[in-house]
């Protein structure tokens, strides 16, 4: 909103000041510092009114280490993540923009579904929440809604080359491609690293690639489904899904930053996605949302974000991800999220196989997620937390290596 004022402020008035919100980079860094500023802020308020509600935490008996102490602590505190997100990229951001559309939808959507998993849990008093295959049916329609627009609407596109010259020491664009409807996505590590998701059907015939959609939905679905979820099992331990979440989504931030900007998409060589730069100002206002929560969320948590904040925080992810192109990528930079879902896999598997094998279940982690298989070690928790962080930042420094390293 306060973008559309200024700039009516420029074309009418001409202020000094005003075209510093045609910044994308001022922006960004305006809400960054407004999401923090609300979280930390107004995040003491909605703590405290929580407690007066009672609306805590039930934790089921685990046998770890400083669980009993947690119960009653209140939960549902996604909800500061999602309006310290919201109010900043609603003031600062572009809202016909469609990449800025896509995300804040995203943040709705996959809210009210933790919002309603946590309010079963919590005023229903059921431990089960809403029923996993409702969670299963929002992420599936989220991931349809999703790759129909990423597919069908005409501002999704891409360019492919782009002429940058040196005049006078200052980078000149000589020469734009057109922009393209195309389902490309970047192969990390590889030379001339694009992969073309209509070529997984386009050799039927020669029309069939005006199909792929069918190829491009299902995997969308799966990236949604599986990176929520991986969030969401993350989310175990005090700061350990807010802290990884807040490395990864930076790293996204310098990948939609790159990749809408033509001068620096031409010299790293790299996908120019047109309009996909102003995600960054939702990614800075994401990230500063979630350090916000992180100063309340550390040990010992004086509130917890439930699946409010896991689901959505997974399912922003996992759209920002395949909205810059990066999808591949996910395995490394969301390593922490994908080695925590393998985990309970391998467990849950295995434990399935020996009792049918033998009779007897046999488990691979002392207990899954692989975190709490840590607690059972003898680990505490922040030392946990925090290497998971070293973890992850070593994954993200990586993920940003494959901008140059082919």
């Amino acid at each position: 909103m306060l973008y559309y004022l200024f700039e009516f402020l420029e074309n009418n008035y001409d202020l000094p000041g005003t075209r510093l919100f045609q910044y994308i980079s001022f922006r960004a860094a305006s809400a960054i510092i407004l999401s923090l500023l609300i979280s930390t802020i107004f995040g003491k308020r909605i703590i405290v009114f929580l407690q007066r509600k009672q609306i805590g935490e039930s934790v089921r008996e685990l046998g770890l280490e400083g669980q009993k102490e947690k119960a009653g602590t209140p939960t549902m505190g996604g909800l500061i993540i999602i309006f310290s997100t919201l109010i900043p990229v609603l003031l600062l951001s572009q809202l016909d923009n469609i990449y800025i559309i896509l995300l804040i939808v995203t943040t709705i959507w996959m809210g009210a579904i933790g919002f309603i998993d946590d309010y079963i849990k919590i005023f229903k008093k059921n431990k089960e929440g809403l029923k996993g295959k409702f969670k299963v049916v929002g992420q599936v329609g989220l991931g349809i809604f999703v790759g129909a627009v990423m597919y069908f609407h005409p501002d999704v596109t891409v360019r492919s080359e782009n002429e940058v010259i040196t005049k006078n020491n200052v980078q000149v664009i000589t020469n734009t491609s057109p922009e393209e409807k195309s389902l490309i996505t970047t192969i990390p590590f590889f030379k001339n690293n694009e992969l073309d998701y209509s070529k997984a059907i386009s050799w039927i015939s020669e029309g069939a690639a005006s199909y792929a959609w069918l190829i491009f939905i299902p995997i969308v679905i799966f990236i949604v489904t599986a990176v929520s979820n991986g969030a969401n099992l993350t989310d175990g331990i005090d700061g350990l899904a807010a802290g990884s979440s807040a490395i990864i989504v930076l790293t996204l931030g310098i990948f939609a930053w790159v990749s809408g900007n033509i001068i620096f998409s031409d010299y790293l060589n790299v996908m120019n996605i047109p309009r996909s730069g102003e995600m960054t100002i939702f990614i800075t206002a994401f990230a500063g949302s979630l350090v916000g929560f992180l100063w309340y969320n550390t040990y010992p948590a004086q509130i917890f974000m439930g699946d409010t904040g896991s689901l959505t925080i997974g399912g922003i992810i996992a759209v920002i991800a395949i909205a810059t192109r990066k999808e591949l990528l996910i395995p490394i930079l969301c390593g922490i999220f994908f080695i925590e879902i393998l985990s309970v896999i391998f467990q849950v598997s295995w434990f399935k196989y020996t009792k049918k094998k033998s009779g007897t279940g046999r488990r691979i982690f002392l207990m899954s997620p692989l975190h709490h298989h840590y607690q059972k070690l003898g680990f505490h928790e922040s030392k946990i937390v925090v290497r998971f962080w070293i973890i992850g930042i070593l994954l993200a420094v990586i993920t940003i290596v494959t901008l140059k390293i082919r």
